[in-house]
């Protein structure tokens, strides 16, 4: 039996998942407060939230770092905190920072986390997916910080992992090297890697996940493929009325918002009320001046359902 096939497919499974800090009562916070998740094989799934969701609370749960407060989590059918030997040689984790020891190179660095775990790759292959192969002998504390992260990056994927924890892991890189690690991790989803990613860059998320989750407050808000949770904040249209034309003269089974004559319309029917539109600026001769229309981005339900 394979491994994929022994883990089934479902990788990672929360259930009324909770993490506090400090006692019960108000001198404690609780952080995440009673999420119900999954994430299968083979997928990349993007928890998303502002500052202090608890993005990071949650991770460090399903990683084995800290214990529920309540709930249950599973990973790989396991309890990743009690059961942490049966977990830990399948997963990779790129934390917001490394920690590594400033004085070694890079390949020092790669040579000694090769030594921590199981089927290592070898270290020149693991600099090269990464795009540090010209790095190789300079020492941490000389790498920008772009650098360091490609460095958290080639260390996370040393270990050949089935499950892969990605934090922040775009933060301080350039636009190139950005689109070089979607490469990458897209290029590792392809091959079967289950990924779990936390971005505050949008597009990211957006590009990369099969499936997200948006965060409040430590509860998943809304989830979902992208397209489902954009079906969560209706399309728009916007465009301004030439003098003379007002607002009042558009057709009635359109709800439309007008401040002077720039008129908005929200609607869930985007194509239906566009032509609806069209059509009336045609037959009305009516010009439609800096017409704009577009489904929900992404950016603006995260906006809506996370409170930022």
């Amino acid at each position: 039996m394979t491994k994929g096939d022994a883990w089934g497919t479902t990788v990672i499974e929360a259930r009324g998942l909770r993490r506090r800090y400090g006692p019960e009562g108000p001198d404690g916070f609780e952080a995440v407060r009673g999420m119900d998740f999954e994430v299968r094989r083979g997928e990349l799934y993007a928890l998303l939230g502002t500052n202090g969701a608890g993005k990071t609370s949650t991770v460090e749960l399903l990683e084995g770092l800290a214990p529920a407060t309540g709930g249950e989590v599973r990973v790989f059918g396991h309890d990743p905190y009690r059961q942490r030997a049966r977990v830990r040689p399948y997963i990779g984790m790129m934390l917001q920072e490394g920690g590594f020891p400033a004085d070694l190179t890079v390949t020092e660095t790669a040579r000694m986390w090769a030594g921590c775990v199981t089927g290592a790759r070898p270290v020149p292959e693991a600099l090269e997916l990464v795009g540090l192969t010209d790095r190789a002998d300079v020492r941490v504390k000389q790498l920008s910080g772009g650098e360091r992260r490609r460095l958290d990056l080639a260390m996370a994927l040393m270990g050949r992992p089935a499950l892969l924890f990605l934090d922040e892991p775009t933060t301080g890189l350039d636009p190139e090297a950005r689109q070089r690690t979607w490469q990458l991790v897209s290029e590792l989803r392809d091959a079967g890697t289950t990924v779990l990613l936390t971005t505050h860059y949008l597009e990211e998320a957006e590009v990369l996940a099969d499936r997200l989750a948006i965060m409040r407050e430590g509860r998943i808000v809304v989830s979902g493929t992208t397209g489902e949770v954009l079906e969560a904040q209706p399309a728009r249209i916007r465009f301004t009325l030439p003098p003379g034309v007002g607002p009042e003269r558009l057709p009635l089974t359109v709800p439309a918002a007008a401040d002077g004559q720039r008129v908005e319309i929200r609607t869930r029917q985007l194509q239906r009320a566009l032509t609806e539109v069209l059509l009336w600026a045609r037959d009305a001769e009516v010009e439609l001046v800096d017409l704009d229309a577009r489904s929900a981005s992404l950016e603006e339900v995260f906006l809506e359902v996370a409170g930022a």
